[in-house]
């Protein structure tokens, strides 16, 4: 939408720049053709429908105010944020869909940090097999962490990004951890050579703290304790089952690693496929025998249910500026909206998957920001979502002030002056 011209190849872009714009606008939809992936399959099973809602949503014709107090209708802000693909499912019906040129719903798109999510997944299907345990330490499964800051830090630290390494997600910080870690995967040793220089800051168990180190020590850990790579992990226990339609790919290092924290290009009908699995519980309907489970339950549940200590841990760190009142559990994000809470899985660059249950909606938006992180962009992105949630659905809205199930008074939407932190997308 910010461009009507469809993005051709550069011969300048490579591995190292090719989330930096202008290129990103290309090579977010053609991964493969820049960087060694792996296949996640569909498998062969049949897809989960998207039936076609009887009345499209005209997104000219849903008003946003948007961060900065200005009205627009949502299609604009969807022009102005850089949007590569737009789609909505509500009440498990597609209610509008949008790609720009050189995109398509049969196409790939790098969903970078998304990626994070569906590792939580992964790992959460293994702990509800027994083939984890949230208290064991990363270094039992890994024993190559046992001299690292990594020591002693359990799966449930690495689930909700509350471990004591020290790592730093500055996107502008040429020398910060993230940077560090990008000059590994392009190096001989890559990414399970990077983890284990990391060293320690503080205790583990304490506030969150957004990092893209706490993921690839997961997705390490699930694949020791499995015996399988990453991308067969997602394609056999989430890709597969939940009905996807196109085979995911996934980005790895040089000595065959998958990327764990943001290397999965999918379709957005996938994602909304996956939304949709978030939303209904983690269960898949199967026509004439009611439901198959994908995702534990209780896994879902407990990401949803906050309590006073993942409250804490979240209003403790600078994303608590970002969403105020919200929480991150299982390695997804919680935000407090204008129609209650909402899951959200999202990446850098403006990549997002967001899940109403009371307005029964998913959005998916896939974007090409010429920046990695961009606080306007997002806020008007989530503001848009929640505008099309109730335009869909006819609902008022409920305000950002309702107060969380079992958050001590006080928790919920306590705001405390603070210094900006680093980057946490």
């Amino acid at each position: 939408m910010s461009d009507a011209t469809p993005p051709t190849r550069d011969a300048r872009v490579s591995e190292a720049n090719w989330l930096e714009a202008p290129y990103n606008r290309w090579s977010m939809w053609h991964v493969r053709e820049i960087s060694p992936t792996q296949v996640v399959s569909r498998g062969e099973g049949p897809a989960r429908a998207l039936p076609e809602r009887a009345e499209p949503l005209d997104l000219d014709g849903v008003a946003v105010t948007r961060a900065d107090g200005s009205d627009k209708m949502v299609r604009g802000v969807l022009d102005d944020t850089f949007t590569d693909a737009f789609a909505v499912l509500q009440g498990g019906e597609l209610a509008t869909e949008w790609y720009a040129p050189g995109g398509g719903p049969d196409t790939v798109h790098a969903v970078l940090s998304v990626t994070k999510s569906l590792v939580g997944c992964v790992a959460g299907i293994l702990l509800d097999r027994g083939v984890l345990a949230e208290s064991e330490p990363a270094d039992r499964y890994v024993p190559e962490l046992a001299s690292s800051g990594y020591a002693g830090a359990s799966v449930r630290h690495l689930l909700d990004m509350r471990s004591g390494v020290r790592f730093l997600e500055d996107y502008t910080d040429p020398e910060g951890g993230i940077r560090r870690m990008e000059e590994w995967l392009l190096g001989e040793r890559g990414l399970y050579g990077y983890l284990p220089t990391l060293g320690a800051e503080r205790p583990h168990g304490g506030h969150f703290l957004y990092r893209s180190s706490e993921t690839d020590v997961l997705g390490w850990v699930c694949e020791r304790a499995s015996g399988s790579l990453m991308a067969e992990l997602i394609a056999e226990l989430v890709w597969a089952p939940m009905g996807a339609a196109s085979d995911a790919e996934m980005m790895s290092d040089r000595t065959g690693t998958a990327i764990h924290d943001g290397g999965l290009s999918a379709t957005a009908r996938d994602l909304l496929r996956f939304g949709q699995l978030l939303l209904d519980g983690g269960s898949v309907p199967v026509p004439d025998a009611g439901s198959h489970e994908v995702l534990p339950p209780r896994w879902l549940r407990q990401a949803w249910a906050v309590d006073a200590d993942v409250r804490s841990a979240f209003m403790e760190s600078p994303a608590e500026l970002t969403f105020p009142g919200g929480w991150y559990r299982n390695q997804f994000w919680f935000r407090v909206g204008e129609y209650g809470a909402v899951l959200l899985c999202m990446g850098i660059h403006g990549q997002l998957v967001y899940v109403s249950r009371r307005t029964d909606t998913v959005c998916v938006k896939l974007s090409g920001w010429p920046d990695a992180q961009n606080p306007a962009y997002l806020q008007d992105t989530l503001r848009a979502c929640d505008a099309v949630s109730g335009a869909l659905t006819h609902q008022d809205s409920t305000g950002e002030t309702h107060r969380l199930p079992g958050v001590v008074a006080g928790l919920s939407r306590g705001r405390t002056a603070r210094r900006p932190g680093p980057s946490f997308l």
